[in-house]
């Protein structure tokens, strides 16, 4: 196991596989090929496309369109049980973080689909002298991605209708009961990305990244369910655990080699695979 090996773990997939997803023209996810057919079966909200991928028929490029199109097509393919049941959490697709929101889809449809999917993830660490210490959360026995692994302090998935900054502030009070004036201290500090296939599944997936310098009698506290616990850990502590082993949810190994490589515990004399984890933290979506 290595650093490097984390970052080619979340990058696994087979592009062969899927096949373009439009709306309007414009590639907004990429579906199995499994799919495929579902979709197009469905042939007054899909049509094929001369690329051998699928888009939403003409008549729901207009605004309001594609959002009920979608719901539709969803409940269509969950109660044929090609699709999971919806989670309630909308998500706003888009073809990059700044561009118009094309429609609306639940989070648990997200990756069916291909579509990038944004979230916030937040490094809280501690200063002890020259230590340098980070608050790890243990997901939950019942989560339905990552049960019992590690994972960042604060994490969330980005819904719809939010900034990223009123995002930040809601997951912090949840996930780790932040309050608001100091969360709101928190540093942007960049985004990584990742391509994963797991199955039919695609995750496109973009994290925007935040450091959180906490005071030394702060402790998190979990009020959602998600985390049952936290533990101030040394940094050198979780640089092992993530180079030597699988303790981590999939993706918050790519946050923690982020961390670790701004905060200087990597170096470019030390590592050799550095500039390939700093290629690799920034993964393309495929063309």
């Amino acid at each position: 196991m290595s650093y490097l090996d984390h970052i080619r773990a979340c990058n696994a997939c087979d592009a062969a596989a899927f096949r373009p997803f439009r709306h309007g023209g414009e590639i907004v996810g990429r579906v199995h090929v499994s799919l495929l057919p579902h979709l197009l079966a469905l042939d007054e909200i899909f049509t094929a496309t001369e690329d051998g991928g699928v888009a939403l028929a003409p008549h729901h490029d207009t605004p309001g369109h594609g959002d009920t199109a979608m719901t539709r097509a969803s409940k269509l393919l969950v109660r044929a049980g090609r699709l999971p049941p919806p989670r309630g959490e909308a998500y706003a697709v888009k073809t990059a973080w700044h561009a118009p929101t094309r429609f609306l889809l639940d989070r648990a449809h997200v990756p069916l689909f291909g579509c990038r999917a944004f979230g916030v993830h937040l490094n809280g660490f501690v200063r002890e002298g020259a230590a340098l210490k980070l608050w790890i959360g243990r997901r939950a026995d019942d989560r339905p991605v990552a049960p019992g692994k590690l994972d960042n302090m604060v994490a969330g998935g980005q819904p719809a209708g939010l900034t990223l900054a009123q995002n930040l502030l809601k997951e912090a009070a949840e996930e780790a009961s932040v309050p608001a004036a100091l969360a709101e201290t928190a540093h942007p500090v960049g985004a990584i990305s990742y391509c994963l296939q797991e199955g039919t599944l695609l995750r496109p997936d973009t994290m925007f990244l935040y450091d959180l310098e906490l005071p030394a009698d702060f402790i998190p506290r979990n009020t959602d369910g998600e985390i049952t616990g936290f533990t101030l850990m040394d940094v050198d502590e979780v640089a092992d655990r993530v180079r030597t082993g699988n303790d981590f949810k999939y993706n918050v190994n790519l946050v923690l080699i982020d961390f670790l490589i701004r905060h200087g515990r990597l170096t470019p004399d030390d590592e050799p695979d550095y500039l390939a984890l700093i290629a690799g933290l920034r993964h393309p979506a495929l063309a």
